[in-house]
Order: C-alpha cells, then structure tokens, then sequence
C-alpha cells in the first residue's frame, strides 16, 4: 500500500520501517511547536532512520554528496576545535560540538523518509503549518497574544520572541502564495480547499505584520518579486506564452490584493515600524557607526564590527562553536547591558564566519549550492512540480535575507525550517537516477 507513494529506491526500505519512518516524520512535522517533547523525540527517530536507510538500502548511498558535505562540515567543526584548544583552550567546550552544523543535515532523514513522493512532502509542509498555526493558540500568551497583537503590541508566538514567530509566518505566506493554485483549482473538495487557503493566508499575514520584523517584511517583498520574475522566464519556455502570462497574472493578483488588505488594515503600526529608527538608518548611511545608539539596529551593527574585528585575527579557521558568544562577552567597548542580554550576532553567516573561518563558510556555502543544483535538476527532469520549483527559489531568497539580520540557522526553529524544506526539495532530486547517487 505504502510503496504507491514511494519511488525506488526508498522503495526498498522493508515496509515496517517506511511506516515507522512516516509516522516519525509527520509527528515531527506536527509535532514540533503543538507538542515540543514529541517533536523532538520524532526528529531523532526521523534523523537516524532516515540515515539509516540511506546507508544500508540507497544504491550508492555511501557517495552521496549529502553524506559528503556532512562528513565536511564534521571535520571543519573538528579542526577549528583543535586549533582553538591549542590557542585558546579557557575558550573552547571540552569536546568538539559538531551538533552545531551537522543538525543542519536532518534534511537527508526527512528526504528519505518523504520517499521522492510529492504528495507526502505537501502533506508535511500543510501539516507543519497546522501545527505551527494551533500552538499559538496554546503557547505562549495564547489568543490573548492574538489579540494584543492586533491592539499595537509585538507578538512573539509563545516560540522564542517576536522574529522568530513572524519568521515562521513568513515562511507560511510564502507557500501559501506560491500554492495559491493548488489550493483554488478545480477538482474535488475545492471549496474545503479555498477556505483552508483563505485560512492559511490570513494567519500568515496577520502574523508577519504583528510580528514587527522589518527584515521578514523586506525578505517577503524581495522573494516573491523575483522568484515571480524568474519563474516567468523559465516557465514561459516550458507553457505556452498565453498559460504562462495568465499564471502571472493569478499570482501578482494575489501578491497585490494581499499587501493592500495588509496596508489597508495595519497601515499605522507599518508607518510607526518602519520610521522607528529612521535616525540610526541616516547615521549609518553617512558612515558615522560610533554615534550609532544601541537600538535593535545598533546593536546588530556594532556587533558586527566587534565580529570582524575578532574575524581577522583568525580567519581561516575562527575561534570554535562559541565563537559568537566570546565577541559579545570579550569585546571591551560593547556595553554590559549588551553583555548581559545578547548572546549572539544577528547574522548566520557572521556568525559561521567567527566560528569556523572562511572554512565554515565555504562548507556552508557548498551546501547551499548543492541543494540549488539538485532542485534545478529535479524540476528540469520533470521529476519537481513547477510550483514546488518556485517555492524552492522564493525560500532561498527569503531565508537568505532573513539570516542576515538573526541567526535562525543557529536555533531550533531555524533548524526544523530548514531541513523539512530541504528535506522536500532533495527527495524529489534522490528519485532521479536511481536515487540521484549517479551523475546525470
């Protein structure tokens, strides 16, 4: 029954173990934000199965470039470990944390568990979105939290603080918008369906505008104008030019009808976010950083001077996993409120940069890269939906531009955003050839 989702070679996985390994994956899926202990025992089971199986039941599994790019980011982990227990030992953990970056790599459990299946992988995507949208009513300051939102005040979800929360609404107004189509085409239970898309929108945009990030707003902004024009330009060749500009059309309606309900109902506290720090945008333009006051922005830019300067002193190899907490705490000049309230950068990619040198960087990049050469493949096989395509892109931009100004790669909520996401892309790519472990 299970194999008719599944494409070989996730199809040789003995059926127990593809059942235990869906069930794990949707708990986690679900589970991760409504019940965070079961969440979290589902990612470990879902994580070591999945590995697991890639190992002993993927042909060639042992080449994988995902496995490589682990084994990678283990050793840059290892070596800047080492060489900070020899220059610096008071600084540096009494084991290397290779955690840090190899939970990144709970993609390659997701990916195999998902089995290549489309269906499977929309089905965890919708139910992360569920789950994440119910435990706001249960978390934190519950519907209270709503409604203050709605009244002026920051919501943060009950997850970690308000850009975390608006960070995960971002993400469920991207796909929601991008698989505006699915949601509102013919066929069976389409009125279920158009008010389970109106549902998801209306949460996502209420909950991006009453999180107060102005960097989730511009990584929304930015992400669907051009995942929208390049998803044109490739689609347009595929269709023809008529179904392709209707497309368009569907989608910049909806964009356009969904930013001018949100002007329209929270224009006043729009205006009054973005002028908050109007001043310290205008210092910063004219290069004047040390009359920066330390507001939300002023705190991420002097921070970030503070990490370069503790960047050129080492590079290559930076100053271990606690790197980002030894440039707040060691920096002289950074004030002791700081100190005592920031433990890290605002940046992902300063942040790897500081821990583990230009090396931690160009692993991290590798795999960027890697996940964007396989989704391409996948969608030019055919082997990818058009929208799922999309969304892939879209999310890069996004995710991009968000982690420049909070390192959510660094914390849990990051973490599951990532490799469910990734995890959905690459199962399509593993499908081709033969799982994907031969060249094409």
């Amino acid at each position: 029954m299970i194999n008719k989702y599944l494409y070989p070679p996730f199809s040789r996985t003995p059926c127990y173990l593809q059942w235990i390994g869906i069930f794990a994956l949707f708990l986690y899926g679900g589970g991760q934000f409504l019940a965070p202990p079961v969440g979290g025992t589902a990612e470990s089971v879902t994580a070591l199965l999945g590995l697991g199986a890639v190992l002993v039941y993927g042909k060639g599994g042992r080449r994988s470039e995902a496995l490589w790019l682990l084994l990678l980011v283990i050793a840059v982990q290892c070596l800047s470990w080492w060489l900070g227990y020899i220059h610096h030992p008071d600084w540096v953990t009494k084991n290397p944390q290779i955690d840090r970056l190899a939970k990144l790599f709970i993609f390659i459990g997701v990916a195999w568990c998902l089995g290549g299946s489309t269906r499977l992988t929309l089905w965890l995507w919708l139910l992360a979105a569920l789950g994440y949208i119910a435990s706001t009513f249960i978390h934190g300051g519950g519907w209270h939290e709503w409604l203050a939102g709605f009244q002026g005040h920051r919501a943060g979800f009950g997850v970690r603080n308000g850009q975390h929360g608006a960070m995960l609404f971002g993400v469920l107004l991207l796909g929601s918008l991008v698989f505006a189509l699915r949601f509102l085409s013919p066929g069976p239970w389409r009125i279920l369906r158009c008010l389970l898309w109106i549902l998801l929108v209306a949460f996502g945009t209420a909950g991006v505008l009453i999180g107060q990030t102005r960097a989730v707003w511009l990584a929304l902004i930015l992400a669907l104008l051009l995942a929208t024009g390049i998803w044109f330009c490739f689609t347009a060749k595929r269709h023809s030019q008529r179904r392709a500009l209707f497309r368009l059309a569907v989608c910049i309606v909806l964009v356009a009808m969904t930013g001018l309900a949100c002007i329209w109902i929270f224009h006043d506290l729009l205006i009054a976010r973005i002028t908050k720090e109007s001043q310290v945008i205008a210092l910063l333009v004219e290069g004047d950083i040390q009359n920066i006051p330390y507001s939300s922005i002023g705190i991420r830019i002097h921070s970030w001077v503070a990490a370069w300067q503790w960047i050129l002193e080492r590079p290559i190899v930076g100053w271990g996993e606690e790197g980002r907490s030894l440039v707040i705490q060691h920096t002289d000049w950074i004030p002791i409120s700081v100190k005592q309230n920031f433990g890290h950068l605002h940046n992902y990619f300063i942040e790897i940069w500081v821990a583990y040198g230009l090396l931690g960087i160009l692993a991290i990049g590798a795999l960027a890269a890697w996940v964007g050469l396989a989704t391409w493949r996948a969608w030019k096989s055919g082997a990818m939906p058009d929208d799922m395509a999309l969304f892939g892109v879209a999310f890069f931009i996004y995710w991009m531009i968000v982690n420049q100004f909070e390192s959510y790669n660094s914390f849990w909520t990051g973490v599951f955003v990532h490799n469910i996401i990734v995890g959905g892309l690459v199962t399509h790519y593993w499908r081709l050839n033969d799982g994907g472990y031969k060249p094409d």
